[in-house]
Formats: C-alpha cells, structure tokens, sequence
C-alpha cells in the first residue's frame, strides 16, 4: 500500500487496516521481512490517523454555538 492510497483512505478503514497489522505483528504471522514491511505500514496508518484526528479536532474547534445554539462559523477543514 502507497503512501497515497493510504492518504486516501478514511479514518475508519486505516484503524481498522491498522488493528490487522497489528494482529499479524503481535501472532507472528510473518517473516522477519513481512514484520519490518507491516512495521512501516503500520507507522504510516498510525501517522494517516493522527492527522485526520488534528483535522476532526480544528474542525471542531471551528464550530463556535451562538446564543440559540445553532452552529456559526462553521468551516470545512481541507481533507475531510
């Protein structure tokens, strides 16, 4: 899987792309070769994730309540 494949996936599916590579590292399905291989994928998953997660959270941040309670100045967060 690509850097950009990865880039394009949602947060949902790299989680659970992740837990698989996890799984595997952690049951020892894999050759010396394989686990290094799923390492990386792994840590660029983890890196994907962190990033729509700061993305969710400015998003989030940008919602401001207004006295009634209906959300003002809202902004779309590039990639989300």
């Amino acid at each position: 899987m690509t850097d950009s494949e990865i880039d394009q996936m949602s947060f949902e599916d790299a989680m659970k792309e992740l837990e698989s590579v996890v799984g595997k590292l952690e049951h020892g399905e894999a050759t010396l070769d394989q686990s290094i291989s799923l390492y990386e994928r792994g840590a660029r998953l983890r890196a994907h994730c962190e990033r729509r997660l700061r993305q969710a959270e400015e998003r989030v941040e940008k919602i401001m309540l207004s006295a009634a309670g209906e959300p003002v100045g809202t902004a779309p967060v590039e990639g989300l």
